[in-house]
């Protein structure tokens, strides 16, 4: 894909997945592949600072014979990712409008 994801638009895609349902590190990376082509390194670091804001929670449990990381959103979390919705809406509404020629200015 040609555009680039940023940070906050990495959290917000990491928050919806787990929005949908707790999930594992290479399940997630899977899904956010479809929209951009960002290694499973880049995940990592986003996962960590997450749980450090307390927007995620993890625990382990065995797949088999091996351990699998799953994290689940908390409700801080669910807060941030509806706040992050409410602006991507806003963002891609005025993207959009660019796009497909509109030529609204917002009058102050």
């Amino acid at each position: 894909m040609t555009f680039t994801l940023n940070g906050p638009m990495l959290d917000f895609l990491v928050l919806s997945v787990i929005a949908e349902g707790d999930a594992y590190g290479y399940q997630i990376s899977q899904i956010i592949r479809r929209a951009a082509s960002a290694r499973d390194s880049t995940l990592y670091p986003v996962l960590r600072r997450l749980q450090e804001q307390g927007l995620v929670v993890t625990y382990d449990e065995q797949y088999q014979g091996r351990n699998r990381r799953y994290y689940r959103i908390t409700e801080t979390g669910c807060a941030r990712q509806q706040e992050l919705l409410r602006e991507w809406e806003e963002y891609k509404f005025i993207i959009d409008d660019i796009v497909k020629g509109g030529d609204s200015i917002e009058q102050n």
